[in-house]
């Protein structure tokens, strides 16, 4: 395997794309610490927990990213990271209040959907309830 300068990393969330392009060096943090990467590293997998993902690109330009829980795959060039969810900052100071908007946006509509569901369970629930009930 020949050397390179550079990796090609793909952020991706359940539904879209976050960040696609080619970087020098990624930092991140899995269940056991954070560690960084470059693009000779040898082929890794990890589950990564929520905390912030650095990467440099190759123009030297840093870009951060506030991450929930997920997986990064690295084979060869190519790293791939799956998040449940993720957004990007500027920088560090303003990443903080762009993950707490989102992430409080999202835990809100998730509480939404999760009663609706425990509703629409019930009235299945008093349903079957009242098919076993014998007619007179």
């Amino acid at each position: 395997m020949s050397l390179a300068e550079s990796m090609q990393v793909t952020l991706r969330l359940p539904n879209r794309t976050l960040f696609e392009g080619d970087v020098q060096r990624l930092f991140a943090t899995a269940q056991n610490g954070a560690f960084g990467m470059l693009p000779n590293h040898t082929d890794f997998v990890t589950a990564l927990v929520p905390s912030v993902l650095t990467l440099t690109c190759v123009d030297g330009i840093e870009r951060f990213f506030g991450i929930d829980e997920g997986l990064l795959v690295k084979i060869g060039f190519q790293v791939d990271v799956a998040i449940r969810r993720g957004v990007q900052g500027k920088d560090l100071d303003s990443l903080n209040e762009t993950v707490k908007a989102a992430f409080i946006e999202v835990d809100e509509e998730e509480r939404i959907a999760r009663s609706a569901l425990s509703r629409l369970e019930a009235g299945i629930v008093r349903r079957f309830g009242d098919l076993q009930k014998p007619t007179v």
